[in-house]
């Protein structure tokens, strides 16, 4: 065995003098005497992956995080050698006795043959910059320590790292350290606490000095821990590291030149396209537990109904808590309460009459006394001691075992239940809770599809799993119907599945404030569709002004919820204070208003892989105030969004990034670049601008609860000199699978400008779901050139709360 002063001296299986091209199937292989192996898989021009096996051979499982472009992979994994989805790439290989050196036309990897030491340099304007390298005094774990994995990294000055899914804290993780051991953090700090529900080993490295950058995914399911440099240790210089518990060290490196979106876009796209939702997991979702643990748990949610309309609160959805399963205090998954819920198919379908879908929670854990343990127990479905008894965890102030979605029996059990104790009568979609799956004792077994392992070894692949055999269950069901699914813990490849929210996070001013950094640390790290519980889950109400500020951030997240777990036993609605409840259903308003943007962008994930939120520095890299850790964000490439979150503010001060000019949502007062202004925050205007070139969908028409309705408009600011304003939306039936046959279709908004004159064209392409001739594009009211529409003609021109409206009259198609 190697040791520190005998370290690797590696050799190229098949020495290379002269350049030569490959294809990824056909990895370059170092060896050592000692057995120790290094694989190198070039799979694009900018995607290289290194495979370190101490021993020579693959110790962890296989991967069900690697699904290049795809919507799934094998259910029982996919073979960590299986290069299939990557394309043909052309590279150079050639060594020496000294080193190896691998070049495609973006990346260039030098390995030092003498201990393997890695470092990478991206090509740009005709030269290669040095971007990172491993640490010279030990990199990787040759088995001179432990049996965990490693990999040191030395560490820039100057460097940021945003990443790592939705870590508490900053939004930049430099001088942080960061555990991946998914866990129930109930009230948690947004601030400071860690770990938390969700395993992402991704993160993006990005050198502000050059604006350059990369991104690094570790592919490992065990419980991981990174550390961006708190760590100091005199003998190593500066350096940041990882270390994984079990597996193999297997990490793609994705180079990132100009922007670091790109590396979230191949990032999502190495781990499979985001599933496309139906429109209405955008809308309003109900949600409380005091619902469903009342004794008149029936009356409870009709009165929930009831005050939408009251109070004319537009809602499409309901998160339907757990108490539906109770036997006493308890929770009992796929168990209705008959006492609280006396006509389960009348309660669902009086939900369904007025619009509002149920979303019923399950849990992945059978209590000792669940009616169905026995059953499950006899046949093999749960996760088991060696001794082959049930694997006991503490899980809901009880003791229990989870189920094994590594046995397919299980999987086939669990979409049976869902089927046919939620699906059949009329719930619309599954709400995976309480599936961190903390299993600690090396003694619980999985049975990993005929090869068993450790189940602590790899938790998040049951979480995987488990959100999987949900969806499988309600394509079963509804084949022509998009599943809706929401998951709280997760890992990589979940954006396949789910919509996400950040857990049971603690009522406070100050997570408010950090949810906002987690969840772009989320889209960072490929999962968009996410968002927080509204006014906070746990801990003590919120006043009027938090609960409204928290609504007015809310509606720009894919995810719109208000949730709650109060200690005093009151709950979080849209009427909880009288005083409020007008302005919140405005603001509710205004989220639908937006419906057709966010919608836009949730495709645009699907089919070109962008983030939906974007810290300022990833928009806009070479602005570098920019970099600082603000409390703003970009929704899409087109809006700027700077929520209030400080007790008392009635106006926020917010820095427009430089290169493009800005228009106020609320008044069309437009603002240059590069500096920062003060504008007016009042509860119901929550301040959002327009970037300069860009066109904004929007539905125009008036909606009141459970009368939905549906009219395009577009605001735009167009470019001050010459150029041209673009922008657009998808448009098709928002629920069904045919879209995949082509039943969809476009709007396109192209407005050139120059000196005197704006020429707008609106084109309709594909199958429209509705017919509309007349569309209403708004401009900023100083935006004074002449307007011509090229496809049809301007029939009004007015000026209404500070925009230039135009109506315009499309030719028919």
């Amino acid at each position: 065995m190697a040791t520190l002063k005998n370290r690797p001296r590696f050799s190229v299986s098949e020495p290379l003098s002269e350049p030569t091209a490959g294809q990824p199937g056909n990895p370059i292989v170092l060896s050592d005497a000692s057995g120790a192996r290094i694989e190198l898989f070039v799979l694009s021009d900018d995607i290289i992956r290194v495979l370190v096996l101490p021993t020579g051979e693959l110790r962890g499982p296989r991967t069900w995080s690697i699904a290049p472009g795809l919507e799934d992979v094998p259910l029982d994994g996919r073979d960590r050698r299986d290069t299939s989805g990557f394309g043909e790439t052309v590279f150079s290989a050639t060594s020496d006795a000294g080193r190896l050196v691998v070049e495609t036309a973006q990346v260039r990897l030098t390995v030092a043959l003498d201990g393997g030491f890695c470092s990478w340099a991206i090509a740009r304007d005709g030269a290669w910059h040095d971007v990172m390298n491993d640490r010279k005094t030990q990199a990787y774990n040759f088995g001179w320590w432990d049996e965990r994995v490693y990999h040191y990294v030395e560490r820039q000055r100057g460097e940021m790292y945003v990443g790592l899914g939705e870590r508490a804290g900053t939004l930049d993780r430099a001088n942080q350290s960061y555990e991946m051991r998914n866990i129930d953090a109930m009230g948690y700090s947004a601030r400071s606490t860690d770990p938390l529900y969700k395993h992402i080993p991704f993160y993006v490295t990005w050198q502000p000095q050059t604006s350059m950058g990369f991104g690094l995914f570790y592919d490992t399911l065990a419980d991981c821990r990174f550390d961006m440099g708190r760590e100091l240790d005199n003998y190593h210089g500066h350096y940041r590291h990882f270390v994984a518990e079990h597996g193999d060290l297997d990490y793609y490196f994705i180079a990132s030149a100009d922007t670091p979106l790109h590396a979230v876009r191949r990032f999502t796209w190495l781990t499979g396209r985001p599933a496309l939702m139906p429109k209405w997991g955008l809308g309003y979702s109900g949600s409380t537990m005091s619902y469903t643990d009342a004794p008149d748990a029936q009356h409870r949610m009709g009165e929930f109904i009831e005050r939408c309309r009251e109070h004319d609160v537009l809602c499409d959805s309901f998160h339907l808590s757990s108490g539906y399963t109770s036997i006493g205090a308890k929770r009992y998954v796929f168990n209705w309460n008959h006492e609280k819920f006396p006509d389960i198919e009348g309660f669902v379908h009086g939900y369904l009459r007025e619009g509002v879908k149920l979303c019923a929670n399950i849990k992945p854990c059978l209590l000792q006394d669940h009616p169905a343990f026995d059953e499950a127990a006899k046949a093999g479905l749960l996760i088991e001691s060696r001794d082959g008894e049930p694997a006991w965890v503490q899980f809901w102030d009880e003791v229990g075992a989870y189920l094994d979605f590594t046995n397919p029996a299980t999987i086939d059990w669990w979409k049976a239940r869902v089927k046919d104790s939620l699906l059949r009568y009329g719930i619309a979609s599954t709400w995976n809770d309480n599936n961190e799956f903390e299993i600690w004792t090396p003694d619980a077994i999985a049975q990993g599809f005929g090869e068993p392992f450790p189940a602590h070894q790899a938790k998040v692949l049951q979480t995987q799993l488990m959100m999987r055999a949900s969806r499988d269950a309600q394509r079963e069901h509804a084949p022509r119907t998009r599943p809706f699914l929401v998951s709280r813990s997760g890992g990589v490849g979940m954006h396949r599945y789910v919509q996400t929210w950040s857990g049971d996070n603690y009522t406070s001013w100050e997570t408010l404030r950090y949810n906002l950094k987690m969840g772009l640390g989320l889209a960072m790290s490929g999962v968009s569709n996410s968002g927080h519980d509204i006014g906070g889950f746990s801990g003590p109400a919120p006043e009027p002004e938090l609960l409204l500020r928290w609504v007015a951030f809310g509606i720009f997240l894919p995810r719109f919820s208000i949730h709650s777990w109060n200690d005093d036993g009151t709950v979080n609605e849209p009427w909880m204070y009288p005083e409020a409840t007008a302005q919140i259903a405005g603001l509710i308003k205004l989220r639908y208003r937006l419906i057709p943007y966010l919608y836009e962008l949730l495709w645009q994930s699907h089919r070109s892989y962008e983030p939906v939120l974007r810290p300022l520095f990833a928009e806009f890299p070479n602005d570098p105030r920019c970099l600082a850790d603000g409390d703003n964000m970009m929704l899409g490439s087109s809006l700027l969004v700077a929520p209030v979150v400080e007790q008392g503010q009635s106006e926020r001060e917010v820095y427009l990034p430089d290169g493009a000019r800005w228009a106020s949502y609320w008044s069309g007062e437009v603002f240059e670049g590069g500096q920062s202004v003060t504008l007016p925050a009042p509860f119901e205007q929550p301040v959002m601008l327009l970037r300069e070139g860009s066109v904004v969908p929007l539905n125009v028409a008036e909606q009141h609860f459970a009368q939905p309705a549906d009219e395009r408009a577009f605001i735009a600011l167009p470019f001050e000199g010459a150029g041209t304003a673009q922008g657009g939306c998808v448009e098709d039936d928002g629920e069904t699978e045919a879209w995949r046959d082509g039943v969809q279709g476009r709007w396109n908004v192209a407005i050139a400008s120059d000196a005197t004159t704006l020429r707008i064209a609106i084109d309709r392409e594909g199958q429209m779901p509705f017919e509309q001739h007349d569309v209403q594009l708004s401009v900023p009211s100083s935006e004074t050139r002449a307007a011509i529409c090229t496809n049809g003609e301007v029939t009004s021109d007015e000026v209404v709360n500070g925009w230039r409206r135009l109506t315009l009259r499309l030719a028919h198609p």
